[in-house]
């Protein structure tokens, strides 16, 4: 039997995408089980006694009606759980998560239609509640931008930490000017059952993390086992190794 402390499902593969989530998780100390998303969930995972788990890019095709229900079942019991965006989470253009259990236990509602969102203008990020997530990073002087992310509702009792605010920038002959528009939720807090929940509606890995990535006054070298070595800033480190720690209860 496992005692890892995270389930991790998706980003393509190790040597792919899902070698930034597993970097920092490696450099934060944080174990892992990894599953590819171009693998059927494996029923015997649902033994172990994981922390939390997290589902980024893992299409809800992979489970049988069953094993959902399992997983909501260990998500109300103790289990903590995050959806990270992409184009085969929430609905997206595979995910179609909407109408399964786990819809029923995230923090936010998902579309029942196509909810990516691809902006060539910048989306900043905006701090929007205290939390222990954020607490000693720089949002609100060093704002990082993203490229993109699935568009969701929040629940009644969810909070909404984090938001993405959409600009458009326009150019005269000496400045620029930028004008900004919609804002969007981005890391969303809850709680079911036993166990505390999350979504972060942009990525982890390119394309839609962008500049995210590079967020930091230092960089940090990583690899986890199997994976493919990253680069990042410390700042994203710190970022998801605590969304991850909140999640299992650490934080």
């Amino acid at each position: 039997m496992s005692i890892k402390d995270i389930l991790y499902l998706g980003d393509t593969d190790l040597r792919q995408q899902a070698g930034y989530l597993a970097g920092v998780m490696s450099c934060s100390g944080i174990s892992f089980d990894y599953l590819p998303s171009n693998l059927s969930f494996d029923e015997k995972l649902l033994k172990n006694s994981y922390k939390a788990v997290v589902l980024s890019d893992y299409p809800s095709s992979n489970f049988t009606a069953s094993q959902l229900e399992k997983l909501a079942e260990m998500v109300k019991d103790g289990t903590g759980l995050i959806m990270i965006g992409g184009w085969e989470s929430f609905q997206g253009l595979d995910g179609n998560y909407s109408s399964t259990p786990l819809a029923d236990i995230l923090p936010v509602n998902i579309s029942d239609s196509d909810d990516r969102m691809n902006v060539s203008s910048p989306l900043l990020i905006s701090r929007e509640l205290p939390h222990p997530v954020i607490s000693e990073l720089p949002f609100d002087k060093q704002a990082p931008v993203i490229g993109g992310l699935n568009r969701v509702t929040p629940k009644p009792n969810s909070e909404v930490i984090l938001r993405a605010v959409k600009f458009t920038a326009s150019k005269t002959e000496s400045s620029y000017t930028f004008t900004q528009g919609e804002s969007y939720p981005l890391l969303i807090t809850g709680f079911c059952g036993k166990s505390r929940t999350a979504a972060f509606t942009s990525d982890v890995a390119p394309h839609w993390a962008g500049p995210l990535i590079d967020w930091g006054e230092a960089r940090v070298n990583a690899q986890a086992n199997g994976a493919e070595a990253i680069e990042v800033g410390n700042y994203y480190t710190q970022f998801f190794s605590n969304i991850l720690k909140w999640l299992t209860k650490e934080i």
